[in-house]
């Protein structure tokens, strides 16, 4: 079991990661046109292109959900630290291939960054279940 310390930290880290998660669906599932404006440098006319991208966005808007109830009880809710890793791994890793190529603008990194702070606090999180065998399984 985590020790009490570790167990409030956790609590907290998971709700900031939800309030990270709300603040990024907020401009980009609530404000689609402006946030990718501001990512890519161009205007978001194409209406099928508008929908995936808010679509994203909405996915992110579900992981706050995901991420409030990992912070009430996080022992017992591994397996959607697990998905949100995925996500926030896929979501990073494809920003990063997009400004290498050119499409994507600097303002990425804070997107970018953010979301690989998240992924380190996150194996800190399982090598503390696993240092205190918790299974996640």
């Amino acid at each position: 079991m985590l020790n009490n310390r570790e167990l409030s930290f956790f609590k907290y880290m998971f709700l900031l990661a939800a309030l990270w998660n709300l603040i990024g669906a907020g401009f980009g599932y609530f404000n689609t046109a402006y946030t990718f404006q501001g990512l890519f440098g161009r205007e978001l006319s194409d209406p099928l292109i508008h929908a995936i991208y808010q679509g994203s966005w909405g996915t992110t808007f579900v992981y706050f959900f995901g991420y409030l109830i990992v912070a009430h009880n996080p022992v017992k809710h591994p397996g959607i630290v697990i998905v949100g890793g995925i996500g926030k791994l896929g979501f990073a890793v494809k920003l990063l291939q997009m400004y290498f190529l050119g499409i994507a603008n600097t303002f990425v990194f804070i997107i970018i960054v953010g979301d690989f702070l998240f992924l380190i606090l996150f194996a800190y999180y399982f090598a503390c279940l696993f240092k205190a065998k918790v299974s996640i399984f």
